[in-house]
Parts: C-alpha cells; sequence; structure tokens
C-alpha cells in the first residue's frame, strides 16, 4: 500500500542537513551554555552563532531574538506577557477570530482570570481581516493586536503591515504568528512593521521542541516563566543548543528553496483543487484562492462528515487531517471556518491537505482517485446528502 504524507502543517519530516548540523551539538558540543569553562562557552558559541543566523533570516537583530521550545510558547509569551506588563494601564485585546488556540487559550485565560476584554478580529468569508474593522476596534485601552500571518488550517496569508500599522496608530503593539508562513514566504519583520513575531522550526523540515520569538527593542513585557536568567529572563531554562542550530540550518536551507517551493507547490495544489472540483460536485476549497501559501488545501465535502473520509483514506493510506493538530479529537465544526461564516455542518465535512517538497503530482492523482471514491460511497450512504441534492 502507497503511503503518502498530506499533514506537513501539523509537523515535516526533519531534513538530512538539519539532522548533520545538530549531531555535533548532541554529542561533542554538549555543554551548558550559561557555563563559563570552556565546555559551556563552547555551547554558547554555537548558540550565539545560531541565533545571528536566524535574525538575519527575518532581518532583526540578535538581540531582539528569544529562543523557546516552540510556537505555541511564543505565543503565550507575546500574549500574556504583553498584558500582564500593561495591565495597570491597560486592559483590553484584540486577537483573530481565526487565530491558533495558542494565541485564543491565553487570551481566553486573561478574559476569564485577570479581568482583560478580548475582542474577536472577524474575518470575511475568504479568511481575510481588514484594517478598517480593526481601527473600529482598537481604542487607548488596547495593549495589543495579535493576527497571523499565515492560517494554520486554511493558508489565507494576512496583509500584516496594513493590519500591524492600524495598531500603531492607536498606539497599540502588534504580535503575529508566522509559524505556518516562516520558510515558505518572505517574512521581514522591518518590513511587515510587528513588535512581535512567533516562529517554530518543525513545520519546515527542522526539529520539535524549538522555535523564538522576536521581540522588537524597546518593547517591553512582563516574564511569564521564572527560574533562571536564560534569554535576558524572558525565556529562563537551559537553552537547546541542538535544536537552535536546527532550526538555524532549516531556516538556511528555506531561504535558498523559497522560490522553488513557491513554485513547485503552487502547480500541485492547482491540479489538486482543478481536478478534484472537475470530479467531484459539491466541492468547496475554503479561504483564499490566492491570498495563501500554496501548501495549503482545505476543502469541504457537502453531505459527509471529514472524520469519516479521513479514516478512510487512512486506510488507503493516505494522511491528511480535519484542522489543527493541536485541535485532535475534537467533535466540534472548526472555528477557523465557523469565523469565516461557513455554516457548521459543512465545516466538520472539511479536510485541510498540506503538501511538501517531496509531494508528487503522481501521489495526488493517487489520492484523488481514493478520495473521489471514497466520497461517492459516503454520499451514497447519507440521508443528508440526498436531500440536499434533491
Amino acid at each position: 500500500m502507497k503511503q503518502i504524507y498530506l499533514d506537513h502543517n501539523a509537523t515535516t519530516p526533519v531534513h538530512p542537513e538539519v539532522i548533520e548540523a545538530m549531531l555535533p551539538a548532541l554529542s561533542g558540543i554538549y555543554g551548558n551554555a550559561s557555563s563559563v569553562h570552556t565546555f559551556g562557552r563552547e555551547a554558547k558559541v554555537a548558540l550565539e552563532t545560531a541565533r545571528e543566523q536566524v535574525a538575519a533570516f527575518i532581518n532583526c537583530d540578535p538581540s531582539e531574538l528569544y529562543f523557546t521550545s516552540g510556537g505555541t510558547e511564543s505565543d503565550n509569551i507575546a500574549v500574556t506577557g504583553t498584558a500582564r506588563q500593561y495591565r495597570d494601564r491597560k486592559n483590553h485585546l484584540v486577537v483573530g477570530a481565526a487565530e491558533h488556540q495558542a494565541v485564543l487559550a491565553p487570551a481566553n485565560r486573561l478574559s476569564t482570570h485577570e479581568n482583560w476584554q478580548v475582542e474577536l478580529m472577524p474575518v470575511d468569508d475568504d479568511g481575510l481581516s481588514s484594517s478598517d474593522k480593526l481601527r473600529e476596534l482598537v481604542t487607548d485601552k488596547t495593549a495589543l493586536v495579535s493576527i497571523m500571518h499565515a492560517n494554520n488550517e486554511t493558508g489565507v496569508i494576512q496583509d500584516i503591515p496594513a493590519l500591524a500599522a492600524v495598531a500603531h496608530e492607536a498606539g497599540t503593539l502588534f504580535h503575529t504568528d508566522a509559524v505556518q508562513s516562516i520558510g515558505k514566504t518572505r517574512v521581514d519583520v522591518a518590513a511587515m512593521d510587528c513588535d512581535m513575531l512567533s516562529l517554530t522550526a518543525h513545520k519546515i523540515y527542522g526539529p520539535k521542541g524549538i522555535g523564538a520569538l522576536y521581540i522588537r527593542q524597546g518593547v517591553k513585557i512582563a516574564p511569564i516563566m521564572f527560574g533562571g536568567s536564560h534569554e535576558k529572563r524572558r525565556r529562563p531554562g537551559t537553552e537547546n543548543v541542538a535544536g537552535v542550530v536546527g532550526l538555524a540550518k532549516c531556516l538556511e536551507i528555506a531561504q535558498r528553496q523559497m522560490d522553488q517551493d513557491w513554485t513547485h507547490l503552487t502547480g500541485l495544489s492547482d491540479h489538486f483543487i482543478d481536478t478534484l472540483m472537475g470530479r467531484l460536485p459539491d466541492v468547496r476549497l475554503n479561504g483564499s484562492r490566492s491570498q495563501r501559501v500554496p501548501q495549503t488545501v482545505n476543502l469541504s465535502f457537502a453531505g459527509v462528515e471529514g472524520e469519516a473520509i479521513l479514516l478512510s483514506l487512512d486506510m488507503e493510506g493516505i494522511a491528511c487531517s480535519s484542522g489543527s493538530a493541536c485541535s485532535s479529537g475534537s467533535t466540534a465544526p472548526s472555528h477557523v471556518l465557523i469565523a469565516m461564516g461557513k455554516d457548521p455542518v459543512v465545516s466538520q465535512s472539511a479536510i485541510r491537505f498540506s503538501m511538501g517538497r517531496s509531494t508528487t503530482k503522481e501521489q495526488l492523482d493517487y489520492v484523488i482517485e481514493k478520495l473521489v471514491a471514497t466520497v461517492e460511497r459516503l454520499r451514497a450512504m447519507s440521508p443528508y446528502y440526498k436531500r440536499e441534492s434533491a
């Protein structure tokens, strides 16, 4: 049986060059980067060299980059840290309605436990946010606006510079979650004009458990973890030197392959969408077709449950998802699609296909054959779909 992986938005295989780069930091360079002896200094050099490399990729000063365990921690530090820094002067947050739970959950906790007012920034039926609407929401009490760069479920890319400009007009800090855009499209913190930006390695062929948070020089946020002076006390804990080296390496590879990857994945996604919609009726693409990262294709199949499609495809050796891996096990319809105004029943039929460098047209043609057969079989058993078609 074929094994086809179309869940690259959940995680990616580690690139061989990344593994090779990490090996010295897993064996020979084993000192603690905070130790003053030779072993520690050697680790410190590897750490700071990688910091310079990652900083160069996003166009910031190395002193503005803080290493974390991944995108979720970076988002939590940005949201909660900003709120706690400004709690004596401000009490309002604006976060995107289609954000990852790594932003929504800490914002909700601030609302329920620390008396913050949290307002959800709406999106239109293409998943796009309006700077005019944001201007209506921000006030002089708004401490932070957090809107993600590329959506993890639909791949929709937001106009971050325009949204950040609105936040700054109101004297508000702006954070963006770039976990699904870093290494796939241009991420330049100066051009984007953001105050904070979250990123991670494992979505771009790097190791799990390592990420970073960019914090613009001069921006003050309160720490949310305690126990050491690492990362200038903004993220205490012994540094993951091997992971940091891996992060730097996967971004180096992304830099040289980004244009090639974009062209390759655009061709694949266009072929997949057009061929599938030509074979099956009542299939809907969720999110803007033009304003998105091309490897993400989110489709709804009227009349069938997404989970039933997933299980059937898995039996055929095809791995995909019904949304964020962090929401695995939830039976509720996607909050991203609900925010876009999609019907809850239709939203539960949605499947996310996320492609990668190793994805081929031949693989997608196999997936299309199996997907068409699966949906037709499930629809034939569905009285709901028959009523819709009547």
